[in-house]
């Protein structure tokens, strides 16, 4: 084996020629590890150890007789081609999109709550645009992913995908998401400062311009 040099093998070769079976296992281990430090990159543990003792198995031809802790490997299984690994596909109908995108649209198509339904289907949209110039190196339009995603949903987003279209999902926030951030963004200036005057600021800001007789005076008026 070329990955250990020639003098790995000269070694081999000698240990063969030993006639006392327990000298000849006591070398056999004292070459192991000299094996191991030929490859110190490789990590240490039993699936190595086991494949250190089936190379020196496999330069002995299998002629080498020791107590090993592992058994010599089959004859048959050198230089036997490994078996294909089956790449599962699952029949994409648009491969850059991937697993995860049609898994995206299984959940949208079984959530019943239609606001979820409509912010799951416009996170899709924007994903596979993204995903489609990423793959693409080009500008999509948005018809293509309306109706490709028509496609892989088998028409059963079609309903949502209106509202979608709608709303311009791939040009800007869809409507509804923009009126939750309202929302929030007025509760959380409430909450911040909950006694804060609800009248038009001017109004606040002319009581403030008030001398103590009521009259209304410059910005920087002071009564004496």
């Amino acid at each position: 084996m070329k990955e250990y040099g020639t003098n790995v093998q000269k070694l081999v070769s000698y240990i063969m020629t030993i006639t006392d079976r327990e000298q000849r296992t006591k070398y056999a281990y004292l070459l192991i590890e000299l094996m191991r430090q030929v490859h110190p990159n490789m990590r240490d543990g039993q699936d190595y150890s086991n494949k250190l003792w089936d190379d020196l198995y496999i330069m002995s031809e299998f002629k080498l007789d020791v107590e090993s802790p592992f058994p010599p490997p089959p004859i048959d299984a050198v230089g036997k081609r490994p078996k294909p690994v089956p790449y599962n596909t699952h029949n994409l109908k648009y491969k850059h999109y991937g697993r995860n995108v049609e898994l995206l649209i299984e959940k949208a198509i079984a959530t019943e709550n239609e606001e979820e339904k409509l912010f799951t289907v416009s996170y899709i949209c924007r994903l596979m645009k993204s995903m489609y110039i990423s793959w693409n190196k080009e500008i999509v339009e948005e018809a293509v992913i309306y109706n490709q995603l028509a496609e892989m949903a088998n028409g059963k987003l079609n309903a949502v995908l209106a509202i979608v279209k709608e709303e311009g999902v791939l040009e800007k926030a869809p409507r509804f998401h923009r009126q939750q951030t309202s929302v929030s963004t007025a509760r959380t200036a409430f909450t911040r400062n909950p006694t804060a005057n609800s009248r038009h600021p001017r109004s606040n800001q002319t009581d403030r311009n008030k001398d103590r007789n009521g009259n209304v005076g410059p910005r920087n008026y002071r009564a004496k």
